[in-house]
């Protein structure tokens, strides 16, 4: 299966990547443990993002767009997951500005119909060096649009 073929468009906007619940991602009272929601959609985001061929393998001088921070993490748990097996993370971009861009997420059922958790996060793209913002560059960009949430108006 390609990583194209993986990453099923079952949405209107964004991408429903597929993730995985393990048994040992419950907790005590057999739920999916709060801290487990944010590390599902960090690996669903780093998977998508190596399609686009953003990696990193080390070396932050050399990751590009890869060398970012988390500046905010938002996120509203609406219904508890209950079982490992199948599940997906559907990402899209809020906004994508010069040095930073907000994301929306949800944690669903492996089809997008049910939702667990949402919320959002804003990185900022950092200079390798200085750790300063920078500019996303223009592959990047390219990318980040067409993830973008169409307006509402």
């Amino acid at each position: 299966m390609t990583a194209e073929a993986s990453l099923a468009p079952a949405v209107s906007y964004g991408r429903l990547v597929p993730v995985t619940v393990h048994f040992d991602d419950l907790d005590a009272l057999g739920l999916l443990h709060n801290a487990r929601y944010p590390v599902m959609v960090e690996r669903a985001w780093a998977r998508l993002w190596q399609e686009h061929g953003l990696t990193f393998e080390g070396d932050w001088a050399a990751a590009g767009d890869a060398c970012n921070a988390v500046k905010e993490l938002r996120i509203t748990y609406d219904a508890p997951v209950t079982r490992p097996g199948a599940y997906a993370v559907h990402l899209w971009l809020e906004r994508l500005g010069t040095t930073g861009l907000t994301y929306g997420f949800r944690f669903c059922s492996a089809d997008g119909a049910t939702t667990y958790a949402h919320g959002s996060r804003v990185l900022v793209r950092l200079d390798a060096e200085t750790l300063r913002p920078a500019p996303w560059s223009e592959t990047f960009r390219t990318a980040g649009r067409e993830l973008l949430r169409p307006s509402d108006g």
